[in-house]
């Protein structure tokens, strides 16, 4: 393992944004400790890439990423486009292929109110980023008329985004036959009027019609580290959380900063609370109400990353990096693991808070 890349790639990622335990304790912040697991069958030659937390922010902060890869060689980079943090892990044919990756963070529950300055600030070239399309989210065509027609009438960005939120929780559903999150096809969903899915397909959406109505907005991946403390079973997961990625979204608003949103959720909700709920449930109503601008950290952001090359992959990029990655031999070539399938590409995920 290359330790010396670690401790220098480590720090880069959390430098200036530790939070001691006993300060994050005294501001509500909850620290918790995510392990991420991969042992492939078999030797080499295989790579290995793991999204490595890199988001530091109001409600989120990373202490630490430490990691082994056996006799193979590791380290962490950064991408140069969305500063998505990737350990990546390369074995040779005599190697064993495990890695294992842990990371300490510290998070405290998001809420923004609108109008209430955040101190955010949104640079151009950051603008223009969270203003463009991507290879999932085109911003032409059907995407672009289904934004203005959502919109039609609204006089601000805050009525704009907020008439998409209430369109994507009124019109979608969540789709419990979708594998893993989804893939965020905004634009197949849309001309095929296909508007099941889960949190990647969703919240893909609320992204893809925001920033074509004009709006800068981005997807949030990440995973569920711990159970609600709002009362809903679905919306959290502590112990085990190999299945338990989950992607959140974002718009940002002139004068207060980024503003949480999850719609996805409120589906979420619908489908699995108490068996399954209707949209006019009390529960449903909240869950509608509070996940419109503020977030339960009891999840792990990741990254914001669309379309990620991953470093030195024999195939092409990933629509976005939320799972464990790999390339490994098959039938004499090096073949790309379904990501999406932990089943036969095994992997395992745990999450503990640590206490005081």
């Amino acid at each position: 393992m290359d330790r010396r890349s670690f401790l220098k790639t480590g720090a880069a990622l959390s430098a200036a944004s530790i939070v001691p335990f006993a300060r994050a304790q005294e501001l509500g912040w909850r620290t918790f400790e995510v392990s991420t697991r991969v042992e492939l069958v078999g030797t080499g030659p295989a790579r290995v890439w793991l999204p490595v937390p890199s988001v530091n922010a109001g409600y989120q902060k990373v202490i630490s990423n430490r990691f082994e890869a056996g006799s193979g060689r590791a380290s962490i980079v950064k991408d140069a486009r969305y500063g998505a943090g990737i350990l990546v892990a390369e074995f040779g044919k005599s190697d064993t292929p495990v890695v294992e990756l842990v990371s300490r963070f510290s998070t405290r529950d998001r809420a923004v109110t609108p109008g209430k300055p955040t101190g955010e600030k949104l640079g151009k070239a950051e603008r223009s980023l969270y203003l463009s399309a991507t290879e999932l989210l085109p911003l032409d065509g059907i995407v672009k008329q289904t934004a203005m027609d959502i919109t039609k009438g609204q006089k601000n960005d805050l009525d704009r985004a907020h008439a998409i939120y209430e369109w994507i929780v009124d019109n979608t559903y969540r789709d419990a036959k979708v594998r893993g999150c989804g893939v965020g096809d905004i634009k197949f969903m849309l001309e095929n009027r296909s508007l099941g899915g889960k949190c990647a397909d969703l919240n893909a959406l609320f992204v893809g019609l925001a920033r074509a109505a004009g709006i800068p907005a981005r997807d949030v991946y990440g995973v569920r580290v711990a159970d609600s403390k709002l009362g809903y079973k679905s919306l959290g997961k502590s112990g085990d959380i190999t299945r338990a990625q989950h992607c959140r979204a974002e718009f940002y608003l002139e004068g207060t900063g980024w503003v949480p949103v999850d719609p996805a959720d409120v589906r979420k909700v619908v489908l699995e609370e108490n068996g399954g709920l209707p949209l006019g449930d009390a529960k449903v109503e909240a869950a509608r109400k509070r996940l419109f601008g503020s977030w339960e950290m009891n999840w792990l952001a990741y990254n914001y990353a669309h379309d990620l090359k991953l470093p030195g992959a024999v195939k092409g990029p990933v629509g976005f990096l939320m799972y464990p990655n790999a390339e490994a031999l098959e039938q004499g070539n090096l073949m790309r693991l379904d990501s999406l399938d932990p089943d036969h590409f095994i992997y395992k995920m745990s999450a503990r808070e640590i206490l005081a």
